[in-house]
């Protein structure tokens, strides 16, 4: 086709986009602002690289929330058995976890991301790191903006980049695709510096927000030192009416890990709109409440209550230190108040954790703002995917499948537009 695509971010949804349009024959450049490529996804695949999950598909629509009518076509185009057959594709087998969740054979991240880049490089795409993109033109000005608001047929685009140890430089390209990611883990390279860029073009773009993060908790001290790092397992949590089995760790801050990260958008909205929210705990999810009055009724004799606890209904460690930090002494006498709090124990959150430390952002470019094909109205020959997005998910891969999907799509727009003009 003879045309030039600039993809402005080096992580999988920007590398994504690249490898469908090099397979076109595009003439396909990545710029990256950090010194390498795919930093947030190797900081994924820590522990082990979750790439998908292998639920049924609809009930896989259901983990995005408001943004599933607009997500849907995006995944049905490429969702969770495209991503096995991608990774595949490299020469990573992939299998199910226990969980469900969908890990390449080996676990790791970075020797998919350096077969990925291999290819790439194989099909043309070419890559260039220290690049910081600045805007559009050579200067932000009001007349410069509305020049390009109003050219709804004016290509290439003029680019304004930051290289490390070089400066200012300009380049054009035939269409844009930003991939900038959201606000969380800034030193991998996802800032949110592009916001005011965009929003000063009369993008619209949701406040970035934290998801699957932290959330913090008045602790005592005591608790603090005593249980710092512990894992709570096997227990049931509630908010509102939303109710999730796993585990999590409590940590000096407050609470984190997996289950608290599948409930942490009904958290946050509930903190942001009322100042408050409440974990609520069973930490005895195989008891029923009859059982538990049963066993704690028996004679503790000379034992502790402590020892009593765990004896009776097998509590101890950090689920006995909840109690002891929730529950009024008092009730801890009464078996009907002291089982009842086992099957429904509040926990007051007071906060999120910090934006740049949570796993991911929700917020973003507003669905609104962009057309069918992910292009920005407003700005005609520009695209956004990936977690730039207002969309968010929880862990368990369908943050990375939404990823690779939305890059996808926008890579099809991107041909879509070229064959057109």
């Amino acid at each position: 086709m003879n045309k030039t695509v600039a993809i402005i971010g080096g992580g999988p949804a920007g590398l994504m986009a690249a490898e469908t349009l090099a397979r076109h024959g595009l003439d396909v450049t990545v710029y990256e602002a950090r010194p390498s490529l795919g930093r947030k996804f190797l900081r994924a695949g820590v522990g082990g690289l979750n790439l998908t999950h292998s639920e049924p598909f609809e009930q896989f629509l259901t983990r995005y929330g408001a943004r599933r009518p607009q997500l849907q076509p995006i995944l049905s185009a490429f969702g969770p058995d495209d991503v096995r057959a991608w990774a595949k594709g490299l020469g990573f087998e992939s299998f199910v976890g226990s969980s469900g969740r969908v890990f390449p054979v080996g676990m790791k991240a970075s020797p998919l991301l350096r077969a990925w880049l291999e290819r790439l490089e194989e099909i043309g795409v070419q890559f260039k790191t220290g690049w910081r993109w600045k805007g559009f033109f050579t200067t932000e000005t009001t007349e410069n903006a509305e020049i390009l608001k109003s050219t709804s047929s004016r290509f290439p685009r003029s680019l304004r980049f930051d290289v490390l140890d070089v400066g200012e430089i300009i380049i054009q390209a035939d269409a844009v695709i930003l991939v900038l990611g959201g606000g969380s883990w800034s030193r991998l390279g996802s800032d949110g510096a592009w916001v005011p860029l965009l929003t000063g073009l009369g993008v619209t773009v949701a406040p970035l927000r934290p998801a699957n993060c932290a959330f913090n908790v008045a602790w005592s001290e005591h608790f603090k030192s005593k249980f710092d790092g512990a894992p709570l397992k096997t227990v049931t949590a509630t908010v509102r009416d939303i109710h999730q089995q796993g585990e999590f760790i409590v940590t000096r801050e407050g609470v984190e890990g997996s289950l608290v990260y599948a409930l942490s958008a009904a958290l946050r909205d509930e903190l942001e709109s009322t100042g408050s929210a409440v974990l609520t705990l069973d930490l005895a999810p195989a008891w029923t409440q009859a059982r538990l009055v049963e066993a704690l009724s028996r004679p503790r004799g000379t034992r502790s209550m402590s020892s009593h606890l765990e004896k009776t209904v097998g509590l101890k460690g950090v689920k006995a230190g909840l109690l002891w930090e929730f529950v009024p002494r008092d009730d801890f006498a009464n078996p009907e108040k002291l089982a009842a709090a086992i099957k429904a124990l509040p926990i007051p959150l007071t906060a999120t954790g910090p934006l740049d430390e949570a796993i991911s952002t929700a917020g973003g470019v507003a669905f609104e703002s962009l057309d069918e094909r992910l292009m920005l109205k407003n700005l005609p020959g520009i695209f956004c995917a990936g977690e730039m997005l207002d969309w968010e998910a929880p862990t368990g891969g369908y943050l990375l499948t939404a990823c690779f999907a939305t890059g996808r799509w926008a890579a099809q727009g991107v041909l879509d537009l070229l064959n057109s003009v």
